[in-house]
């Protein structure tokens, strides 16, 4: 196989066109083979097979630079640049499904954001000029989809500012990001897509003059290069040279040679380039190209001749948000959703069937999404912005100066909140909950279970002079957690034997981590310690009936799915302050660092957020008050 005998990018240089084709074909049933096991990004890599190719055959990486936006895409990436063991995909101790800076020294971004490669291309540019390295490069693809955000025109701005700073920029053009791309943007590139006209003049011109002894070659080259006047005669692609963009292209995006061609005029060039390759997101592989929804962007373990599931999904958190969401759309005509190019991955995708005029997605916008639903709130109706946990980062200004200052009922659902684990460090909901507690007025709810998720997004709808979020977990959703009293708006789960008049620990869970901290009860009860555990539902605000509860209790002991740094732990050790009361208080939570990719619960584990651990050391807090020892144990080195 050629494949395997791809150690480093330069090992492409002496292949030559019929064995690229090959070695395309190989990466591709490569690609389904070892993704169908493990799970991942199969559909935009399959897209992206031969644009990579052509790169890594054009630039000299790692002087050269060459990124990737998002970096879901970077798969084959890995591949030609020595890293073939796909064994361990996006599992512990197994390659990222990013780009990994611990991984290669080809690899630039780990930051699997959208929308940012243009930034950080302009970055690179700027100092390759302040240093005076004229013999490097910097080639940036982006996908059409992550052109709709805010950060890439913001970049664009400046990188046409600098009419003589090298730059390539590579518009991976396959007319989607998660689904079909849409907006102004989309409409525009289509119209370059489709005005064919001035690649058909080329080809012919090419088949002409490459008969042309001696001057045909660079004849045509020039030809190819030329300025505005001709292609605007052709092909209306002057949005991005008014900007002050030369462009070239369309190009297909699976012609390596024409690739090569194009990158390299490109390369050549003195200032900034883009390139326009038109490309198809799950290329090869029937069952991708045949699924609709997102041509098999992210798969989990599949079967692969059929593309079909390896094992039936149980409901999921999303699935129960989006059943919830369609039943409130029926009882509600004010209810519309909002998405950020992520239509299926959130869940609105049912809500977008049953009512395709009040659904909006925005593209890879999160701050223009937040500002907007602002918008809608204001003009009379309800929205409701699905987004990842981690993507509303994005949006804390707007989240804080356009909904809450002027204090607009919307609703903004957090999927896939704490620790995610596979995704890696970028993807882990473990911010908002820390972020959004210093929003003024915002109310902040956090379901264990699925009837919750369904009573608080219902709660959280009826809001209409603030914003209110409801955060949950990624994966399948837990059984039921019953209450068996309430206090205040507080769910109690479970109560100390009615003889026990000052029970030891008040336990505060919060969400879908409720399971774990009733586990830890049932450890501290055999310790021969009562406890008390609560789940706030609501956790923002503090509710006024906490601090009372807490006074009755010994220890009070916070579990949270999110950052320990001005978490939820945080938020009640205020309140307790605040009311006067004076009860000794651990927080356990996510340790304020990046995580790298694992499974969740090997995540949980080394972090220490698990029953066993958490139980151990509310113990030793007890032990402590009753006077059993003065001191922690000395850590010991063996």
């Amino acid at each position: 196989m050629l494949l395997t005998r791809i150690k480093g990018p330069r090992d492409l240089d002496r292949l030559s066109q019929e064995e690229l084709t090959q070695l395309a074909a190989e990466i591709r049933s490569f690609l389904v083979d070892a993704v169908s096991k493990t799970g991942g990004h199969l559909g935009p890599n399959l897209g992206v097979v031969e644009l990579t190719i052509a790169l890594h055959r054009v630039f000299e990486s790692p002087k050269d630079k060459v990124l990737f936006d998002t970096g879901h895409q970077a798969y084959v990436h890995k591949l030609l640049t020595g890293r073939q063991d796909f064994a361990g995909l996006r599992t512990k101790n197994g390659l990222s499904g990013y780009p990994s800076r611990a991984e290669s020294e080809h690899d630039v971004i780990e930051n699997s954001h959208a929308s940012t490669v243009l930034g950080w291309a302009d970055g690179l540019a700027k100092a390759n000029e302040v240093l005076g390295r004229e013999d490097h490069h910097v080639a940036a693809v982006i996908g059409d989809g992550a052109l709709t955000g805010g950060m890439a025109w913001e970049a664009l701005n400046n990188i046409a500012a600098a009419k003589d700073r090298p730059l390539v920029i590579v518009v991976n053009d396959n007319e989607r990001s998660y689904g079909p791309t849409i907006g102004g943007l989309a409409n525009h590139l289509a119209t370059l897509r489709t005005t064919d006209g001035y690649e058909r003049f080329l080809a012919r011109g090419k088949e002409l003059l490459e008969r042309t002894p001696v001057v045909g070659k660079p004849l045509f080259e020039t030809l190819h290069g030329a300025k505005k006047g001709l292609k605007d005669f052709i092909a209306p692609q002057g949005m991005f040279e008014d900007l002050g963009l030369k462009y070239i292209g369309p190009i297909d995006g699976h012609d390596i040679e024409a690739l090569e061609s194009a990158l390299q005029r490109a390369k050549r060039f003195s200032g900034p380039v883009i390139v326009h390759c038109l490309t198809q997101k799950g290329r090869g592989y029937t069952p991708a190209l045949e699924h609709e929804a997102d041509r098999f962007h992210a798969v989990g373990v599949i079967h692969p001749d059929t593309g079909l599931p390896v094992k039936t999904a149980a409901a999921s958190w999303t699935s129960v948000f989006a059943d919830e969401m369609v039943k409130i759309g029926h009882e509600r005509e004010d209810i519309v959703g909002i998405t950020a190019a992520m239509l299926h991955p959130v869940g609105l995708n049912k809500f977008a069937e049953a009512f395709p005029d009040r659904i909006y997605d925005v593209g890879i916008a999160e701050q223009h999404g937040a500002t907007s639903a602002a918008g809608l709130a204001t003009g009379g109706v309800h929205p409701v912005f699905a987004v990842y946990a981690t993507f509303l980062n994005r949006a804390f200004d707007q989240v804080l100066m356009d909904v809450a200052l002027h204090k607009c009922g919307v609703t903004f659902v957090l999927d896939r909140a704490g620790v995610t684990g596979d995704d890696g460090a970028s993807h882990n909901g473990m911010w908002d909950m820390s972020i959004l507690q210093v929003v003024p007025g915002l109310r902040l709810a956090a379901p264990r279970d699925a009837e919750q998720l369904r009573a608080q997004l219902r709660e959280a709808v009826e809001v209409k002079d603030a914003p209110t979020v409801v955060r949950f977990s990624k994966g399948v959703v837990g059984p039921a957690v019953p209450a068996v009293g309430r206090i205040g708006g507080m769910d109690l789960l479970r109560t100390p034997a009615p003889e026990v008049t000052r029970p030891d620990v008040l336990l505060v869970s919060v969400g879908a981590l409720a399971p774990m901290c009733l586990e830890i009860a049932d450890l501290l009860d055999k310790q021969g310690i009562s406890t008390t555990v609560v789940d706030p539902r609501w956790v923002k605000p503090v509710d006024e009936a906490l601090a009372p509860l807490a006074d009755r209790h010994r220890v009070v002991v916070t579990v949270e799915d999110n950052g320990r740094t001005g978490g939820v732990g945080s938020a009640v050790s205020q309140a307790l302050r605040d009311a006067g009361v004076d009860v000794p208080l651990r927080d356990f939570g996510i340790p304020q660092r990046f995580l790298d990719h694992a499974l969740r619960k090997e995540i949980m584990a080394e972090i220490g957020l698990t029953a066993p651990d958490i139980a151990r050391q509310v113990t030793g807090l007890v032990a402590k008050l009753d006077g059993r020892y003065d001191s922690e144990p000395a850590a010991t080195v063996d």
